[in-house]
């Protein structure tokens, strides 16, 4: 995709309020990542009055911010205009899985189990679920569909310290436990898959009525990247990525190193007039 395609500007941004009583080290995730699928046309991003933020890219590449909470009220503002295409997600059921070893060597960490997708966990449901479907996007696909259909979506109940596994078992979670079954249940037939997190407008589709927040999905390589949301589980057109990695330890928006609390969180993702 080239940036002819990218004919819909929207509007990113959020506004975070931590208050703590000591100097706390903080890294934040939260400028749009630049990438073929993304032009940021204008940003304003202001961690307040605070030591200098270094800016700088992590392991996956996703442009990260530390700095330092002070004592008090600490202020963060991202905000964004961002020219995406008006195309929605590509699921073409023709593209197949590929073997290990034609795998792409950066690729192959995605294959493996992490804290959170503990694909060596859920081996055996996986191939018992979906073991007969061809490898590639069929099971993809059945994967997602089964995801969509048998975890409820309960807002509010995520808990950051639960992984996909454990969400299968309960049945129930947030976005972010969505991506990170479906990007286990991936990993278990070697197919890399990485978590995402980023925002999602409600572009052709109808607004819940729910506060705005981030969103978690996640990706799938068969020969190329593909978007894969089984909280969802259909197109969708605008999705504006912040980072990804193995899960959320690699996508959280902020990373605290103490004692420090959100007290205000407010995110927007609309689409505006070029």
């Amino acid at each position: 995709m080239n940036s002819d395609y990218l004919d819909l500007t929207v509007r990113v941004g959020c506004n975070l309020v931590y208050e703590t009583n000591l100097f706390t080290p903080i890294s934040y995730l939260l400028r749009p990542r630049r990438d073929k699928h993304c032009l940021v046309l204008q940003e304003r991003c202001q961690y307040g009055p605070y030591l200098q933020p270094h800016e700088f890219e992590d392991s996956h590449g996703n442009l990260t911010c530390r700095t330092m909470l002070m004592p008090g009220r600490n202020v963060i503002d991202m905000d964004a205009y961002v020219a995406v295409s008006s195309r929605p997600d590509r699921y073409e059921a023709s593209f197949n899985s590929l073997p290990v070893n034609e795998l792409p060597q950066e690729l192959l960490r995605y294959t493996l189990p992490s804290r959170y997708c503990d694909s060596d966990k859920l081996s055996n449901f996986a191939w018992q679920m979906f073991g007969w479907i061809d490898n590639g996007m069929q099971r993809v696909h059945a994967i997602c569909d089964w995801v969509h259909q048998n975890i409820e979506y309960r807002y509010g109940s995520g808990r950051p310290d639960i992984s996909a596994s454990e969400v299968v078992q309960r049945g129930y979670g947030v976005c972010r436990d969505f991506a990170h079954v479906v990007v286990a249940l991936c990993r278990a037939f070697n197919m890399p898959a990485r978590y995402v997190t980023g925002h999602l407008p409600d572009i052709a589709y109808l607004d819940s009525g729910s506060p705005m927040d981030f969103h978690a999905y996640g990706e799938v390589y068969l020969g190329q990247w593909f978007t894969i949301d089984a909280r969802f589980n259909v197109p969708r057109i605008g999705r504006i990525k912040l980072g990804h990695g193995m899960d959320a330890v690699d996508g959280a928006f902020s990373t605290i190193y103490g004692p420090a609390t959100l007290v205000h969180f407010m995110v927007w993702a609309y689409q505006v007039n070029p």
